[in-house]
């Protein structure tokens, strides 16, 4: 392949940062700079709580938001995307520690991370945005589920010393504990929970009204978030009274004061080949997740649309590095991206002040988190995992065909009991099954009678795309002409496509004619179909005299 083809192949490495920082004027970098520390702020609890939610430590969360959080923000093709741990790698996360270990999670991740460059590379950017909407609606849907109820444990207060992936054993696991119930921490899991679900995401100001101490307060609650506010107050509550619940510092002895080291993960040939399928799925979800909450991102702001190409070459980057500091797989994250943008992000320097506050927290306030309920991160994953789902789309499933239903419910259903790998793969492969019996239905061999037929000829016109999947449709055509056709002439003009399945269908149709002494005319064949039969050969085995441009030509009665 020539070099210049080669490179007209490959997506340019272009971060958006090093243009969308051009420029910018010093308002908007104000707002870069309070937006970057209000979503740091917001980050907080929420890259702990999936961390542990995960299998892993607090603190891998919080350096999975920091590392990788500034890379995906400086090296990605959005303006305003927020990169961290993600509620939806949570399921896949557990998984992957419950059976392969800690060491190969950061290794899977890396490989991950190659595999999400690669895909930006060769431009493949695009093709998520062809897996179904119902298929993307029900693991997400499943994936939430599965959160909810990983948080049981913790929110009951549970003496369960590991909880295991299975979704049915975890369901027999906490029915085996349900009467060991912790009231203390069921009480501050519920009040967490209540805290998140009514404190104030937003203030507008009321025009032309005085405003009192409650819209005061309001205005200054809302600037604070309630995750935040939700976990300092479990923590006060559990100090103050000694409650005996389970927190960060009992669990995991705290979170160190300070970045970890760099150290490579042992990686091997064989470990590799093991982890494949691991891969594939962070590589997957991870692809699928940053994308669709970029495209959510341009919806809500006046910006540039993103890069979806260059988007995933810095995710590739974020999850290969990521890991050599302890970092677990990161994504995307919609509900920091959103609280970005409505804070005044508009740039990428954002997202890297949001990376730099973490990383001021964690090296001044770690300690602090020691006390910090563990049923107090359940309550809250507990809200994430309710609005990370779409409830309303079962309700919706009525106004849809079966196709749409079945695969949205089977996609469920197989996240919850199985994992999200054979829920996709299955979900892909029956898209796939009913998108070929659509359009082969909508493929259509029909009788024509123009005028100017001569006796024994018969017209058949074919609509749609004659591919693999419609080729049935031409084998009964010769059962199905009238006694004394003498001639056969196909109209094409209305055959979108065609494949070579369908090539030989017609290969196959001709010969059948033949058998019968009837000759087999092509007529006004368009662009695509008659470049096929060009290049196939057939429209030379065929010669001139039965290959028409127009349907009078072929119909002349000084035709044979």
């Amino acid at each position: 392949m020539p070099l210049a083809t080669l490179r007209a192949a490959l997506q340019p490495f272009r971060p958006r940062a090093l243009t969308a920082l051009k420029g910018v004027s010093r308002e908007q970098l104000v707002a870069d700079i309070g937006a970057g520390l209000t979503v740091g702020i917001v980050a907080l609890p929420l890259a702990m709580a999936f961390a542990i939610a995960s299998g892993v430590k607090p603190e891998a969360g919080l350096f999975t938001a920091i590392i990788a959080g500034f890379l995906i923000s400086a090296l990605g093709g959005s303006n305003v995307q927020i990169g961290g741990p993600a509620g939806a790698f949570i399921v896949i996360v557990y998984g992957i520690v419950d059976r392969y270990g800690l060491a190969n999670l950061l290794i899977a991740t890396s490989l991950a991370g190659v595999l999400l460059f690669a895909m930006g590379l060769f431009k493949l950017g695009a093709l998520v945005r062809f897996i179904p909407v119902s298929i993307v609606i029900g693991f997400t849907n499943g994936i939430a589920v599965l959160i909810g109820l990983s948080q049981f444990k913790d929110a009951l207060g549970l003496p369960i010393a590991k909880m295991p992936g299975d979704f049915f054993a975890q369901l027999h696991t906490l029915g085996q504990h349900l009467g060991q119930t912790n009231p203390w921490a069921l009480a501050l899991t519920g009040g967490c929970l209540a805290l998140v679900v009514v404190w104030p995401k937003s203030y507008t100001m009321p025009v032309g009204v005085r405003l009192g101490w409650h819209h005061r307060l309001r205005r200054v609650a809302a600037h604070l978030p309630g995750t935040v506010v939700a976990l300092v107050g479990a923590t006060l509550i559990a100090r103050g009274l000694h409650l005996p619940v389970e927190t960060i510092g009992s669990r995991f002895g705290g979170i160190p004061q300070g970045l970890p080291g760099f150290e490579l993960p042992a990686l091997s040939w064989d470990s590799a080949k093991q982890l494949f399928i691991p891969t594939v799925t962070i590589a997957l979800l991870g692809s699928i997740e940053s994308l669709l909450c970029a495209r959510v991102a341009d919806n809500t702001a006046d910006i540039p649309r993103h890069d979806p190409n260059q988007e995933l070459m810095a995710q590739g980057v974020a999850n290969f590095v990521g890991p050599f500091f302890g970092g677990i797989p990161a994504t995307g994250t919609i509900a920091r991206t959103v609280t970005n943008v409505r804070a005044g992000g508009r740039t990428p320097l954002a997202g890297m002040i949001h990376a730099l506050t973490l990383l001021l927290i964690v090296l001044v306030a770690a300690p602090l988190a020691a006390g910090i309920p563990l049923a107090a991160m359940a309550g809250i994953l507990l809200f994430v995992a309710w609005n990370m789902g779409e409830w309303r789309e079962f309700a919706r499933l009525r106004n849809f065909r079966w196709p749409y239903r079945l695969l949205l419910v089977g996609t469920f259903v197989l996240t919850v009991v199985f994992d999200l790998t054979v829920a996709v793969e299955v979900g892909l492969v029956s898209a796939c099954a009913f998108f070929i019996v659509r359009m082969g239905s909508l493929f259509q061999v029909r009788p024509s009678t123009p005028p100017q037929a001569p006796a024994g000829v018969q017209v058949m016109e074919l609509y749609g795309a004659l591919f693999f999947g419609a080729v049935d449709k031409l084998e009964d055509l010769p059962a199905r002409l009238p006694e004394g056709t003498q001639r056969v002439v196909l109209d094409l003009h209305r055959l979108v496509a065609m494949d070579t399945s369908g090539l030989e269908a017609l290969h196959q149709l001709r010969h059948a004619l033949q058998r019968r002494g009837i000759t087999m005319d092509l007529a006004r064949a368009a662009e695509a179909p008659l470049s096929l039969l060009e290049r196939s050969g057939f429209a030379e085995e065929l010669g001139p005299q039965h290959l028409w441009p127009t349907l009078e030509a072929a119909l002349a009665p000084t035709r044979p």
